[in-house]
């Protein structure tokens, strides 16, 4: 006869890709509201930030339940511990999506101080990164985690690049430094985002394995 616990971690893994699902999204429709200037779609992932906060605080209350009611040992309890860290990191990514929303809204009649071009890849490689860590955690596949640091560099040279360019434009034309600042911010959620899948791929390696490795 199968385990309770077998059930329980199987829903919570369930709600865990949900949340992620989401999360992976809100990172997505934000971006692309600012690509076109869409003030409607910003509003909406503002005002979505509180559904994955009600899957935090229901994934969280369960995973209490499941460490007080069950014990679990070994791969269930590195499974409990790994979904209440994920959870906290999605949430994270979350919030840094609303406040890139929260920059669009306040830039869609604003002039663009550059095109947006590395931004958008940005936020490419981010959203890959975190479909490919909802992969891994659900197939248990840690494969398409071994390059995430590479990737991660990636994301941080795209920064780079964006800081550079903005910062001398804003030397050449001080008018544009607020606008300039406001995507500054939006790398700089991208960057962030990137950090945060990075840590959910090295709880789900230590998940699969009980081998401890940070990817960054």
């Amino acid at each position: 006869m199968a385990r309770l616990i077998d059930f329980e971690l199987e829903q919570l893994k369930k709600s865990t890709l949900k949340m992620g699902g989401l999360a992976q999204d809100s990172v997505k429709k934000a971006v692309q509201a600012l690509v076109d200037k869409d003030e409607k779609s910003a509003s909406e992932v503002i005002e979505g930030t509180s559904i994955v906060d009600n899957y935090e605080f229901d994934i969280e209350n369960e995973c209490v339940k499941v460490l007080a009611l069950r014990q679990p040992v070994a791969k269930d309890l590195r499974t409990t511990v790994t979904i209440l860290k994920i959870i906290t990191d999605l949430d994270r990514i979350n919030d840094h999506s609303k406040d890139i929303a929260v920059i669009t809204c306040n830039m869609v009649k604003e002039p663009l101080p550059k095109p947006l071009i590395d931004i958008p890849r940005m936020s490419e490689i981010s959203q890959k990164m975190i479909s490919d860590c909802l992969n891994a955690f659900s197939s248990e596949n840690i494969q398409v985690l071994e390059d995430f640091s590479k990737r991660d560099d990636l994301v941080d040279a795209l920064m780079d690049q964006i800081r550079r360019e903005l910062f001398t434009i804003m030397l050449e034309n001080p008018r544009t430094v607020t606008n300039a600042n406001r995507l500054l911010l939006v790398a700089s959620h991208l960057e962030r985002i990137g950090d945060h899948a990075c840590n959910i791929a090295s709880r789900i390696y230590y998940m699969v394995t009980g081998k401890r490795i940070k990817f960054e």
